[in-house]
């Protein structure tokens, strides 16, 4: 999916077919049984390989959309990781300080209905794809349903990491109690998730030849997110094989040191380093929350990530414990890409000297107090996607919506990681530091010996994550599934330089409830076989 400034060419301007794949529920009163004469049929759409690229397209686009993650994912799941010290904003930051509530904070609800609206639409795609009257030739036909298999795993992928406990729901709803799915485990879930990404690689191409069709899913996206799939319930075994086998494909390789920051900015989109990142494109027009094209493709997860004055939200801090990783590695090529701090040849947006552009931010930072009324935080700020190469401050618009930035779900750089930390966990520890040293050896920084010990390559690890991925989404997720979030976010935390990571709202982790966000109250009240997550 090349990224396409004519806002009619991109991906067909991912069209939204929502209202062709809407189902009715079907009653036994034979005068409800009524055809609107203007509304296609799911049958009748269903003919054309051009009308199921338009349903893949709408597919893709729930999950692109505002309310899941073109910023409502990024306000509330990924902002809580240790990383960000977020300045209270009513309740638009409850759940990014882990504070949030069922039923009283915001950010629960939207993501969960986004990721089910495209599961819906991946459903209607597998339904029918397959069926003995269609004439579409296989090679099509795979590749239309590799994609549906692959946004259907996805989909679940982050409501099982998220949610947990969620229903499972793979057919299109025809009968009145199809509205109403049993919730299964999380476990269950991640076994859903595998199933899909298998038949998903099984059908989709080692890449797209057209250029337009750059960034749809490919074979090593699907190993790619199996093999995460793998390492998180920890059957160690499968997720190295999945990830060798995205290593051994030779479809991806690292972008060198001088050109690591392209990984966050609209240049050099879907390059070589990237498994799979989600489409985004700038526009002018902006309708909050419509799941329409052309009003929700922009990046305006900007918000979350942009420094205090910039944000509507007031914005957030990073801690210090993060930057002394990377002073403690002296590397300035990810931290260059990663922080903005008073450094040497350190910039802000539109390319101005740090302390002059970020002044009125580091005022903030100077006088806020935090929950206990200890005054100031080290001034240090986001740059992943906080869109510094978009122009100057008043050149960039409040919502951010005509930034356009691709965000990189999976990196290159993620897999190695991954596929060195399933090694080392397999107890092949001597295997998995070459994988961590090709990222070092990226970064231009030195390569860890080969001689470490495997706890010491666990810990080697946890830091290089840090290094490579901090801003990114994927921290707080590791610290719930390495059984250290406790530790590092709750109550009695200091790892933030002598203060508690989120100080300045005075939230921390509860163990036994924070690993999950609670099921949204809505959802609850709609189907009597839901039950809410523990603690809550």
């Amino acid at each position: 999916m090349k990224k396409i400034r004519n806002k009619n060419n991109r991906w067909k301007v991912l069209l939204c077919c929502s209202a062709v794949l809407l189902t009715s529920l079907s009653c036994n009163e034979e005068q409800l049984e009524l055809q609107n004469p203007n509304e296609i049929s799911e049958e009748g759409f269903f003919r054309s390989e051009t009308n199921y690229n338009l349903a893949i397209n709408g597919m893709f686009h729930s999950v692109t959309a505002v309310l899941c993650w073109g910023r409502v994912i990024h306000t509330g799941p990924f902002l809580r990781s240790d990383a960000y010290n977020i300045v209270p904003f009513q309740e638009n930051t409850t759940m990014s300080t882990l504070q949030g509530r069922p039923g009283i904070s915001r950010w629960s609800l939207d993501s969960y209905a986004q990721f089910y609206a495209a599961i819906g639409r991946a459903n209607s795609i597998i339904n029918t794809i397959d069926t003995d009257n269609n004439t579409i030739a296989k090679e099509v036909r795979d590749q239309i349903a590799g994609q549906a298999y692959f946004m259907r795993g996805f989909a679940y992928w982050y409501l099982a990491s998220l949610w947990g406990n969620v229903p499972i729901v793979t057919e299109t709803p025809t009968e009145s109690e199809d509205f109403f799915p049993d919730q299964s485990t999380q476990a269950e879930v991640y076994a859903q998730v595998i199933k899909d990404l298998s038949i998903a690689a099984d059908r989709l191409p080692t890449s797209w030849e057209d250029s337009d069709d750059q960034g749809r899913p490919t074979q090593g996206a699907a190993l790619a997110l199996r093999g995460k799939t793998q390492l998180y319930i920890q059957n160690y075994t499968e997720a190295i094989a999945d990830f060798q086998s995205v290593v051994d494909g030779q479809q991806y390789n690292l972008l060198p040191a001088a050109n690591y920051q392209q990984n966050f900015t609209d240049e050099n989109e879907n390059n070589s380093e990237s498994v799979f990142e989600l489409q985004y494109l700038g526009q002018e027009n902006f309708a909050w929350g419509a799941d329409v094209p052309q009003t929700g493709t922009q990046g305006n997860y900007f918000i979350d990530y942009a420094p205090p004055t910039v944000s509507p939200d007031q914005g957030h801090f990073i801690n210090p414990h993060i930057r002394d990783v990377f002073e403690a590695n002296n590397d300035e090529v990810r931290r260059n890409a990663t922080l903005a701090y008073e450094y040497p040849g350190s910039t802000g947006y539109g390319g101005e000297p740090f302390l002059e552009d970020f002044a009125p931010d580091i005022e903030v930072a100077n006088t806020i107090e935090d929950s206990r009324g200890v005054q100031g935080v080290p001034a240090i700020f986001s740059k992943k996607y906080a869109a510094f190469s978009e122009g100057n401050r008043g050149e960039i618009p409040e919502l951010g919506q005509t930034i356009g930035i691709n965000w990189r779900v999976i990196r290159y750089a993620d897999v190695l990681l991954m596929l060195a930390e399933a090694l080392n966990e397999d107890n092949r520890t001597g295997e998995a530091i070459p994988f961590i040293n090709q990222v070092r050896t990226r970064a231009q920084i030195a390569p860890l010996p080969t001689t470490l010990t495997k706890e010491e390559t666990e810990q080697a690890i946890i830091d290089e994550r840090i290094l490579e991925l901090t801003g990114e989404g994927h921290r707080f997720l590791d610290l719930v599934r390495w059984g250290i979030a406790d530790e590092v976010l709750g109550q009695n935390s200091t790892i933030a330089g002598g203060r508690h990571p989120k100080s300045l709202s005075g939230g921390f982790f509860q163990s036994g409830q924070d690993e999950l966000i609670w099921i949204p109250v809505q959802e609850l009240q709609a189907n009597p076989k839901l039950s809410q997550n523990d603690g809550y």
